[in-house]
């Protein structure tokens, strides 16, 4: 077992194999370790975060290490049986690259017993391994844009089944009509860690399943589209009326942890303190659901309203309902009221990227795996706001006055918009090195810290995208591939490119490509608030605990 450091709250241990991975995690699972959150199991590692405060990452450690890595009896594992049509693009090519015709690779898939060792890529996309040494084969050479959901596919030691249409590189064998992603059911995947999978054939499948654009989900939230004006059609009394969305506006709340497992990351607010502080303001629990604004945000007021705003704030506007009536400018972080038909603007801010908008109630969109946070990868959770949409608000919570906590704090600041990142300035965000950077000389290290990386216009939720001079992986490793691996939010993955990609809430929850660190915990927020053309210079935190 190696422990190897993956945030300054998170451990990636790395074991012999998948199987001993999936010991662990199992373990985990029967027996939690108090202040230990959800593992995330990946080919032959396991991600275990946790919360320093209830336990150091040393004592985690030698906790880790008297766990038994032998799984206990398979008998009692949850057998997941899997039709399978065998018309896939590319079993005639699958079959010639194993020197076998397509009738036998069809029954040797369908003949093996597979093992789901992790979930990851995407929500409910298992990664499963067999039995029979010799199903291996190499993923296509040019992954496809759009692989149709319900795909059956194989690449190197691996098969799994797309849930949604999504790219993806993997040779298809065929389709399935088996719900392997459902958020409705109380277990949404169908398969998890652990679970033994059979492929059957089958002659015949259901119209829906051979539709390459089913997920079998709608993600859109109940009060979604149309005029606005008067309307109420979900029931609800109080809303907010999305006049404009502006450059993009999605819901927010503190996420949906806990289903990692099933290979879905938390998402939620990418700059949670600026989240907390507006419910605060406005008296709603901390975890309440907020519109999360990037600039241009124009929301109408559907029956009397109290809102604050907070995070990236440009100037904040209330254009009342009554004619001749003076506008307001509110005060970042303090609360004001709305009348019926009253309009709140934000305009885009010149310093950091994302106001959030509470109201006393908080949104009240369906929750999806308990959270209503919007998840752009994942796509969980509502859809992005449009013009015409409604927010519907719910009851205020009794017993909680409004307050003004510290918004995001950034160390050395006033705790002031004015702290916040702007384009053309360069921002100091603390770092700890691994779980990789053993795949890096000190050359490398040196220019990862010693350069200021510009953030460029192709970042987002899922992460920022960084230039500079390009780092260079040891000469032993440049042509590795790393078995899929968990990844923690603030991770640094380094592509082929050499170029790194600072992972944001909506990460994927495993990956491929080597970490050489990742941004502290108490600094995540303050990435999150980068705007393009901003520049990041990086500075290591030691870490007690570290690789051992």
């Amino acid at each position: 077992m190696r422990v190897l450091t993956a945030r300054d709250d998170a451990l990636l241990i790395e074991l012999d194999d998948l199987d001993q991975a999936v010991a662990l995690y199992e373990s985990l699972l029967a027996d939690p370790v108090r202040g230990v959150g959800t593992p995330v199991p990946g080919a032959r590692t396991l991600l275990v975060p946790f919360r320093p405060s209830a336990i150091t990452a040393r004592d985690l450690a030698a906790e880790l290490r008297t766990r038994p890595l032998e799984r206990g009896t398979r008998s009692a594992a949850r057998t997941v049986e899997i039709p399978v049509l065998y018309d896939g693009a590319d079993l005639a090519e699958a079959a010639a690259l194993l020197g076998w015709s397509t009738d036998e690779l069809v029954r040797r898939h369908s003949a093996a017993a597979w093992t789901v060792g992790f979930v990851g890529f995407a929500p409910g996309f298992a990664y499963l391994t067999s039995d029979d040494p010799e199903l291996v084969v190499p993923r296509r050479t040019t992954p496809r844009t759009q692989v149709p959901a319900g795909s059956v596919a194989l690449a190197g030691p691996y098969s799994g089944v797309y849930p949604r249409q999504s790219p993806g590189g993997w040779q298809l064998l065929g389709r399935t009509d088996a719900p392997v992603w459902d958020v409705t059911r109380e277990r949404p995947a169908l398969m998890l860690p652990g679970d033994a999978v059979r492929f059957t054939p089958t002659d015949t499948l259901s119209v829906q399943a051979a539709s390459p654009t089913t997920t079998g989900v709608d993600h859109s939230s109940c009060c979604h589209s149309g005029p606005t004006a008067g309307s109420n059609r979900c029931g609800h009394h109080r809303g907010l009326d999305v006049v404009s969305p502006g450059v993009q506006a999605v819901v927010q709340d503190l996420g949906r942890a806990g289903s990692e497992g099933a290979g879905v990351s938390a998402s939620g607010a990418l700059d949670r303190p600026s989240l907390r502080a507006a419910n605060r303001a406005v008296g709603n629990p901390a975890d309440a659901a907020v519109v999360e604004s990037v600039g241009g945000l124009r929301l109408r007021a559907h029956g009397p309203q109290v809102l604050a705003v907070t995070g990236a704030v440009g100037d904040v506007l209330v254009l009342p309902v009554s004619p001749g009536s003076a506008g307001r400018r509110p005060r970042r972080g303090e609360p004001f009221a709305l009348d019926d038909g009253d309009e709140l603007r934000l305009t885009a801010p010149a310093r950091g990227v994302r106001a959030y908008v509470a109201v006393r109630g908080g949104i009240d969109v369906p929750p999806v795996l308990g959270s209503r946070a919007t998840d752009v990868l994942a796509g969980l959770g509502p859809d992005p706001l449009g013009a015409g949409d409604v927010l519907p608000v719910g009851a205020p919570d009794r017993g909680l006055p409004a307050a003004a906590p510290p918004l995001l704090r950034v160390p050395g600041g006033t705790g002031t918009a004015d702290d916040l990142p702007a384009p053309g300035e360069t921002t100091v965000l603390t770092i700890v090195l691994g779980p990789r950077d053993d795949w890096f000389d000190t050359a490398a290290i040196d220019l990862l810290t010693g350069q200021d990386w510009l953030v460029t216009p192709r970042s987002n939720r899922i992460g920022l995208r960084l230039a500079g001079e390009p780092l260079t992986r040891l000469p032993e490793r440049r042509d590795t591939e790393l078995p899929s691996e968990g990844c923690v939010t603030g991770a640094i993955q380094v592509p082929p490119d050499g170029l790194p990609v600072l992972f944001l809430a909506d990460h994927p929850l495993t990956g491929g490509y080597p970490v050489v660190g990742a941004v502290t915990a108490d600094h995540v927020p303050l990435a999150g608030q980068l705007p393009a053309g901003a520049r990041v210079r990086f500075a290591i935190r030691n870490q007690p605990g570290g690789t051992s």
